[in-house]
């Protein structure tokens, strides 16, 4: 990195908290400030808060979550390889896109960051995830379908993501959400992150994250980022 880099990353991403290997990475990644969710959830999630964020898309909101699980789950070897970080989308498209925007966060971590969704050959899914994935970004449905198999163990979870959860629910994912944070560990961290925060969105907040920190950015236009 060099020293242009160095004073960049010390003084956007390096403020909030992040270790110099992650600042360094979204610095190389072209991204020099953060932006407004960015600023207020990493230095929340890095502090092990619970989060309830009404953040569009746009906003940068896949950093805000994926570097501070990244920065939990580099210092705890277990979690790195045996499904520390669990993060649910709405669709197949994107659980591929976050599931790449982290796997360049995460270069040089050793962490493996597999996407799990429906419409893909399952038997192909669970040699993936028999491998060892630090991270699971994973649609609802294919997500508690490996649950009730086995082949996706949350015992070890650290960290749960939720991602566009007022799109999940329209799409009609709520039993399957409640199925499956009621499979994870409730010393996990959870964070909820969703465009608008309809009632029902509040009563999974309520219901699972404890005390979270609600926290409302990205209303203000910003320029669109795939951070």
């Amino acid at each position: 990195m060099t020293h242009t880099q160095a004073d960049t990353a010390e003084g956007g991403f390096g403020r909030l908290g992040l270790v110099p290997e992650l600042s360094a990475a979204v610095t190389a990644l072209g991204y020099e400030e953060p932006t407004p969710v960015q600023r207020e959830a990493i230095p929340l999630l890095i502090k092990g808060r619970d989060l309830l964020a009404e953040a569009a898309t746009g906003t940068g909101k896949t950093a805000a979550f994926a570097l501070p699980m990244l920065q939990r789950l580099a210092a705890d070897p277990d979690a790195k390889s045996r499904g520390g970080g669990l993060v649910l989308v709405p669709t197949r498209e994107l659980a591929m896109q976050v599931a790449e925007a982290i796997h360049k966060y995460a270069k040089g971590l050793g962490i493996r960051v597999v996407p799990v969704y429906g419409g893909a050959p399952i038997a192909q899914q669970i040699r993936t995830l028999d491998r060892g994935a630090g991270i699971v970004v994973a649609t609802p449905g294919r997500a508690l379908d490996h649950i009730r198999r086995g082949t996706l163990t949350l015992a070890g979870l650290r960290v749960l993501i939720l991602d566009e959860a007022d799109e999940m629910l329209d799409m009609g994912f709520a039993e399957d959400l409640d199925a499956i944070l009621e499979a994870t560990p409730k010393t996990r961290q959870t964070a909820l992150f969703s465009a608008t925060m309809p009632t029902r969105i509040l009563a999974i907040a309520q219901r699972h994250p404890e005390d979270p920190h609600r926290s409302v950015v990205g209303r203000q236009a910003v320029a669109v980022t795939t951070a």
